[in-house]
Protein backbone atom coordinates (compact mmCIF):
# COMPACT_ATOMS: atom_id res chain seq x y z
CA UNK A 1 0.00 0.00 0.00
CA UNK A 2 2.97 2.55 0.56
CA UNK A 3 4.64 1.78 -2.38
CA UNK A 4 1.16 2.03 -4.71
CA UNK A 5 0.52 5.44 -2.45
CA UNK A 6 4.35 6.60 -3.50
CA UNK A 7 3.30 5.69 -6.92
CA UNK A 8 0.56 7.78 -7.25
CA UNK A 9 2.62 11.11 -5.34
CA UNK A 10 5.31 10.96 -8.05
CA UNK A 11 3.20 9.91 -11.06
CA UNK A 12 1.40 13.19 -9.68
CA UNK A 13 4.60 15.09 -10.17
CA UNK A 14 6.00 13.59 -13.16
CA UNK A 15 2.86 14.98 -14.95
CA UNK A 16 3.34 18.70 -13.81
CA UNK A 17 6.92 18.95 -15.18
CA UNK A 18 6.58 16.82 -18.06
CA UNK A 19 7.57 18.81 -21.19
CA UNK A 20 8.36 18.05 -24.87
CA UNK A 21 12.11 17.18 -25.63
CA UNK A 22 14.30 18.27 -29.09
CA UNK A 23 15.72 15.58 -30.45
CA UNK A 24 17.42 15.62 -33.67
CA UNK A 25 18.14 12.47 -35.83
CA UNK A 26 21.60 12.20 -37.55
CA UNK A 27 20.93 9.40 -39.91
CA UNK A 28 20.66 8.98 -43.16
CA UNK A 29 16.69 9.26 -43.87
CA UNK A 30 15.84 10.42 -40.41
CA UNK A 31 14.70 8.00 -37.12
CA UNK A 32 13.58 4.44 -38.52
CA UNK A 33 9.97 3.07 -37.23
CA UNK A 34 10.62 -0.76 -35.33
CA UNK A 35 9.08 -4.09 -36.49
CA UNK A 36 7.21 -5.77 -34.37
CA UNK A 37 9.74 -8.61 -34.13
CA UNK A 38 12.40 -5.39 -33.46
CA UNK A 39 14.72 -5.96 -30.16
CA UNK A 40 15.61 -2.30 -29.57
CA UNK A 41 18.26 -0.75 -27.28
CA UNK A 42 18.56 2.48 -26.30
CA UNK A 43 21.21 4.08 -24.89
CA UNK A 44 23.17 7.66 -24.53
CA UNK A 45 26.73 7.88 -24.55
CA UNK A 46 29.87 10.66 -24.19
CA UNK A 47 32.96 9.74 -26.22
CA UNK A 48 33.29 6.38 -25.79
CA UNK A 49 34.29 5.41 -29.09
CA UNK A 50 36.61 2.60 -27.12
CA UNK A 51 33.71 0.93 -25.95
CA UNK A 52 31.47 1.13 -28.85
CA UNK A 53 33.20 -1.89 -30.88
CA UNK A 54 32.72 -4.67 -27.99
CA UNK A 55 28.98 -2.87 -26.84
CA UNK A 56 27.45 -3.71 -30.50
CA UNK A 57 29.16 -7.09 -30.69
CA UNK A 58 27.89 -8.12 -27.17
CA UNK A 59 23.93 -6.68 -27.66
CA UNK A 60 24.15 -8.23 -31.40
CA UNK A 61 24.81 -11.29 -29.58
CA UNK A 62 22.20 -11.46 -27.45
CA UNK A 63 19.38 -10.74 -30.08
CA UNK A 64 19.73 -7.09 -30.23
CA UNK A 65 18.55 -5.86 -33.90
CA UNK A 66 17.99 -2.04 -33.52
CA UNK A 67 19.98 0.38 -31.34
CA UNK A 68 18.89 4.14 -30.68
CA UNK A 69 21.66 6.14 -29.49
CA UNK A 70 21.49 10.10 -27.89
CA UNK A 71 24.92 11.26 -28.34
CA UNK A 72 25.42 13.98 -26.04
CA UNK A 73 28.02 16.09 -27.54
CA UNK A 74 30.78 13.42 -28.39
CA UNK A 75 34.59 14.51 -29.15
CA UNK A 76 36.48 11.10 -29.86
CA UNK A 77 35.00 9.97 -33.17
CA UNK A 78 31.72 8.48 -31.40
CA UNK A 79 29.40 9.99 -33.49
CA UNK A 80 31.03 9.58 -36.79
CA UNK A 81 31.88 5.65 -36.30
CA UNK A 82 28.12 5.40 -35.18
CA UNK A 83 26.41 6.82 -38.26
CA UNK A 84 28.40 4.07 -40.39
CA UNK A 85 26.58 1.25 -38.84
CA UNK A 86 23.22 0.28 -40.21
CA UNK A 87 21.81 -1.06 -37.41
CA UNK A 88 21.96 1.87 -35.38
CA UNK A 89 19.77 5.37 -35.46
CA UNK A 90 22.09 8.41 -34.18
CA UNK A 91 20.04 11.19 -32.21
CA UNK A 92 21.44 14.31 -30.53
CA UNK A 93 19.96 17.41 -28.71
CA UNK A 94 20.38 21.03 -27.91
CA UNK A 95 19.66 20.07 -24.56
CA UNK A 96 22.97 18.42 -22.56
CA UNK A 97 22.96 14.88 -20.63
CA UNK A 98 22.24 17.00 -16.72
CA UNK A 99 19.71 19.54 -18.29
CA UNK A 100 17.81 16.76 -19.89
CA UNK A 101 17.55 15.15 -16.50
CA UNK A 102 20.61 13.08 -17.07
CA UNK A 103 19.55 12.22 -20.03
CA UNK A 104 16.15 10.06 -18.77
CA UNK A 105 14.11 12.30 -20.92
CA UNK A 106 15.69 11.59 -23.62
CA UNK A 107 15.25 8.36 -23.26
CA UNK A 108 11.54 8.70 -22.27
CA UNK A 109 11.35 10.88 -25.16
CA UNK A 110 12.64 8.26 -27.89
CA UNK A 111 10.61 5.51 -25.95
CA UNK A 112 7.26 7.35 -26.90
CA UNK A 113 8.43 8.15 -30.11
CA UNK A 114 9.31 4.30 -31.03
CA UNK A 115 5.93 2.73 -29.18
CA UNK A 116 4.46 2.22 -26.15
CA UNK A 117 3.47 -1.19 -24.87
CA UNK A 118 6.71 -2.79 -25.86
CA UNK A 119 10.40 -4.36 -24.40
CA UNK A 120 13.47 -1.89 -24.77
CA UNK A 121 16.31 -2.37 -23.59
CA UNK A 122 18.00 0.28 -21.26
CA UNK A 123 21.21 1.15 -20.86
CA UNK A 124 24.48 2.82 -20.88
CA UNK A 125 27.49 2.60 -23.41
CA UNK A 126 29.61 1.35 -21.04
CA UNK A 127 27.12 -1.06 -19.51
CA UNK A 128 27.08 -5.04 -20.58
CA UNK A 129 24.27 -6.66 -19.54
CA UNK A 130 24.25 -10.36 -18.39
CA UNK A 131 21.81 -12.70 -17.41
CA UNK A 132 22.16 -16.88 -16.66
CA UNK A 133 22.98 -18.72 -19.96
CA UNK A 134 23.48 -15.48 -21.75
CA UNK A 135 26.04 -17.08 -23.77
CA UNK A 136 23.75 -19.06 -25.23
CA UNK A 137 19.84 -17.80 -24.60
CA UNK A 138 19.24 -14.92 -26.64
CA UNK A 139 16.76 -11.74 -25.69
CA UNK A 140 14.05 -13.03 -26.75
CA UNK A 141 14.26 -16.18 -24.43
CA UNK A 142 14.93 -13.80 -21.25
CA UNK A 143 12.07 -11.62 -22.42
CA UNK A 144 9.43 -14.94 -22.62
CA UNK A 145 10.57 -16.08 -18.95
CA UNK A 146 9.61 -13.09 -17.86
CA UNK A 147 6.64 -12.52 -19.11
CA UNK A 148 5.90 -16.15 -17.98
CA UNK A 149 6.57 -15.06 -14.39
CA UNK A 150 4.07 -11.11 -14.93
CA UNK A 151 7.25 -9.66 -14.64
CA UNK A 152 7.83 -6.32 -16.36
CA UNK A 153 11.40 -5.67 -15.66
CA UNK A 154 14.69 -6.95 -15.09
CA UNK A 155 16.57 -6.20 -12.32
CA UNK A 156 20.31 -5.80 -12.68
CA UNK A 157 23.06 -3.91 -10.58
CA UNK A 158 26.42 -2.21 -11.88
CA UNK A 159 29.59 -4.51 -10.66
CA UNK A 160 32.31 -2.23 -11.68
CA UNK A 161 35.13 -4.12 -13.43
CA UNK A 162 38.89 -2.95 -13.03
CA UNK A 163 42.13 -4.37 -13.39
CA UNK A 164 44.80 -6.09 -11.14
CA UNK A 165 47.18 -3.19 -10.28
CA UNK A 166 47.50 -0.31 -11.83
CA UNK A 167 44.59 1.18 -13.83
CA UNK A 168 47.11 2.84 -16.13
CA UNK A 169 47.90 -0.49 -17.37
CA UNK A 170 44.57 -1.82 -18.57
CA UNK A 171 44.64 -0.66 -22.10
CA UNK A 172 41.99 -0.90 -24.16
CA UNK A 173 41.83 0.30 -27.96
CA UNK A 174 39.11 1.30 -30.14
CA UNK A 175 40.68 -0.57 -33.12
CA UNK A 176 41.23 -3.94 -31.89
CA UNK A 177 38.27 -6.63 -31.21
CA UNK A 178 38.98 -7.43 -27.74
CA UNK A 179 35.52 -7.59 -24.95
CA UNK A 180 36.65 -5.21 -22.21
CA UNK A 181 36.28 -7.61 -19.53
CA UNK A 182 39.61 -8.87 -21.28
CA UNK A 183 41.70 -6.12 -19.72
CA UNK A 184 38.96 -4.96 -16.70
CA UNK A 185 38.60 -8.37 -15.90
CA UNK A 186 37.98 -7.72 -11.92
CA UNK A 187 34.51 -7.24 -9.79
CA UNK A 188 34.21 -7.22 -5.77
CA UNK A 189 33.31 -10.05 -4.51
CA UNK A 190 31.52 -8.79 -1.26
CA UNK A 191 30.86 -5.78 0.46
CA UNK A 192 27.33 -4.96 -1.58
CA UNK A 193 24.27 -4.04 0.81
CA UNK A 194 20.57 -4.57 0.01
CA UNK A 195 18.06 -2.76 1.10
CA UNK A 196 14.42 -1.63 0.25
CA UNK A 197 12.73 1.46 0.38
CA UNK A 198 9.02 2.15 -0.66
CA UNK A 199 10.29 2.65 -4.39
CA UNK A 200 12.33 -0.06 -5.07
CA UNK A 201 15.44 -2.36 -4.30
CA UNK A 202 18.33 -1.01 -3.61
CA UNK A 203 22.07 -2.28 -2.96
CA UNK A 204 25.41 -0.56 -2.88
CA UNK A 205 29.00 -1.41 -2.32
CA UNK A 206 31.80 -1.93 -4.73
CA UNK A 207 35.25 -0.84 -5.24
CA UNK A 208 34.05 2.89 -5.62
CA UNK A 209 32.65 2.71 -2.53
CA UNK A 210 35.41 0.14 -0.45
CA UNK A 211 37.79 3.21 -1.80
CA UNK A 212 36.46 6.21 -1.85
CA UNK A 213 33.27 5.68 0.54
CA UNK A 214 31.16 6.87 -2.70
CA UNK A 215 27.32 5.73 -1.97
CA UNK A 216 25.88 5.13 -5.18
CA UNK A 217 23.36 3.57 -6.23
CA UNK A 218 23.57 0.31 -8.43
CA UNK A 219 20.55 -1.50 -9.51
CA UNK A 220 19.45 -0.42 -12.41
CA UNK A 221 16.21 -1.71 -14.79
CA UNK A 222 18.01 -2.55 -18.57
CA UNK A 223 15.33 -4.51 -19.87
CA UNK A 224 11.94 -3.26 -19.32
CA UNK A 225 8.59 -3.84 -20.58
CA UNK A 226 7.41 0.53 -21.43
CA UNK A 227 3.60 1.30 -21.08
CA UNK A 228 1.81 4.65 -20.62
CA UNK A 229 2.33 4.19 -16.52
CA UNK A 230 6.34 4.27 -17.14
CA UNK A 231 8.56 6.91 -15.98
CA UNK A 232 12.00 8.00 -15.75
CA UNK A 233 11.45 11.09 -14.60
CA UNK A 234 11.88 10.70 -10.64
CA UNK A 235 14.99 7.86 -10.83
CA UNK A 236 16.70 5.61 -13.45
CA UNK A 237 16.70 3.53 -10.37
CA UNK A 238 13.24 3.88 -9.43
CA UNK A 239 11.11 3.76 -12.28
CA UNK A 240 7.57 4.34 -12.05
CA UNK A 241 5.27 2.50 -11.22
CA UNK A 242 7.23 1.33 -8.38
CA UNK A 243 5.40 -2.03 -7.43
CA UNK A 244 7.20 -3.38 -10.44
CA UNK A 245 10.98 -2.50 -8.84
CA UNK A 246 10.49 -5.55 -6.15
CA UNK A 247 12.21 -7.95 -8.92
CA UNK A 248 14.83 -10.93 -8.13
CA UNK A 249 17.91 -9.55 -9.14
CA UNK A 250 18.28 -11.89 -12.03
CA UNK A 251 21.02 -10.19 -14.42
CA UNK A 252 23.98 -7.60 -14.05
CA UNK A 253 25.46 -4.63 -15.71
CA UNK A 254 29.55 -5.13 -16.26
CA UNK A 255 30.22 -1.24 -15.89
CA UNK A 256 33.48 -0.73 -17.69
CA UNK A 257 34.66 3.14 -16.10
CA UNK A 258 37.81 2.39 -15.73
CA UNK A 259 40.86 1.89 -18.32
CA UNK A 260 44.19 3.53 -18.96
CA UNK A 261 42.63 6.70 -19.79
CA UNK A 262 40.86 7.37 -17.06
CA UNK A 263 42.75 10.59 -15.04
CA UNK A 264 41.74 12.28 -18.44
CA UNK A 265 38.06 10.71 -17.98
CA UNK A 266 37.93 12.43 -15.12
CA UNK A 267 39.49 15.18 -15.49
CA UNK A 268 36.82 16.00 -17.97
CA UNK A 269 34.02 14.84 -15.98
CA UNK A 270 34.61 17.55 -13.51
CA UNK A 271 35.26 19.93 -16.10
CA UNK A 272 31.76 19.32 -17.71
CA UNK A 273 30.06 19.16 -14.44
CA UNK A 274 27.18 16.47 -16.43
CA UNK A 275 26.86 14.23 -13.59
CA UNK A 276 24.78 13.92 -9.71
CA UNK A 277 25.18 17.29 -7.93
CA UNK A 278 28.02 18.48 -10.35
CA UNK A 279 30.19 15.35 -10.84
CA UNK A 280 31.08 15.28 -7.08
CA UNK A 281 31.79 11.97 -7.10
CA UNK A 282 33.86 12.81 -10.03
CA UNK A 283 35.99 15.37 -8.18
CA UNK A 284 36.10 13.51 -4.86
CA UNK A 285 37.91 11.11 -6.88
CA UNK A 286 39.98 14.30 -8.58
CA UNK A 287 41.11 14.89 -5.41
CA UNK A 288 42.41 11.29 -4.14
CA UNK A 289 43.93 10.87 -7.67
CA UNK A 290 45.88 14.01 -6.75
CA UNK A 291 47.50 12.55 -3.40
CA UNK A 292 48.38 9.36 -4.89
CA UNK A 293 49.22 9.82 -8.57
CA UNK A 294 47.50 6.26 -9.46
CA UNK A 295 44.35 4.12 -8.80
CA UNK A 296 44.94 0.46 -8.23
CA UNK A 297 41.19 -1.25 -7.05
CA UNK A 298 42.04 -4.34 -6.80
CA UNK A 299 42.08 -6.48 -3.26
CA UNK A 300 41.74 -9.83 -1.40
CA UNK A 301 38.51 -10.06 -2.27
CA UNK A 302 38.40 -9.02 -6.13
CA UNK A 303 37.02 -12.26 -8.53
CA UNK A 304 38.50 -12.37 -11.96
CA UNK A 305 35.26 -12.63 -14.13
CA UNK A 306 34.67 -15.93 -15.89
CA UNK A 307 30.90 -15.74 -17.36
CA UNK A 308 26.96 -16.00 -16.46
CA UNK A 309 27.52 -18.77 -15.04
CA UNK A 310 30.36 -17.85 -12.04
CA UNK A 311 27.75 -14.79 -11.00
CA UNK A 312 24.91 -17.60 -10.53
CA UNK A 313 27.06 -19.76 -8.80
CA UNK A 314 28.52 -17.11 -6.05
CA UNK A 315 25.08 -15.22 -5.72
CA UNK A 316 25.44 -12.53 -7.72
CA UNK A 317 22.27 -13.08 -10.03
CA UNK A 318 19.10 -15.24 -9.78
CA UNK A 319 18.25 -18.02 -11.70
CA UNK A 320 15.68 -17.56 -14.62
CA UNK A 321 12.55 -20.11 -15.74
CA UNK A 322 13.61 -20.46 -18.88
CA UNK A 323 11.28 -22.56 -21.18
CA UNK A 324 12.09 -26.03 -21.27
CA UNK A 325 11.58 -27.28 -24.53
CA UNK A 326 14.88 -29.02 -26.13
CA UNK A 327 17.11 -26.61 -28.00
CA UNK A 328 19.51 -27.22 -30.70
Amino acid sequence: MLTRYETYKLQARVRKRRRAIELSCLTEGGGRTLGREDISLVFNTHNDRKLLPSFLVHYRKLGVTRFICVDDVSTDGTREYLLDQPDVDLWTSPLRYRDARRGREWREALFERHGTDRWYLNVDSDEFLIYQDCEDRPLGELIQALEKKGEKRLAAPMLDMYPIGPLGSAVLSSYEHRMPWEIADHFDGCGYEITYTKRAVSITGGPRKRKFAHVLELIKYPVIFWDKDCSLSVSIHQPLPCERNFLPVSGALLHFKFFSDYKEKIELAVADGQYFNGAEAYRRMLEDLQKTGEFDFSNEHSIRFSGSGQLLQLGFIAPIAFASEARC
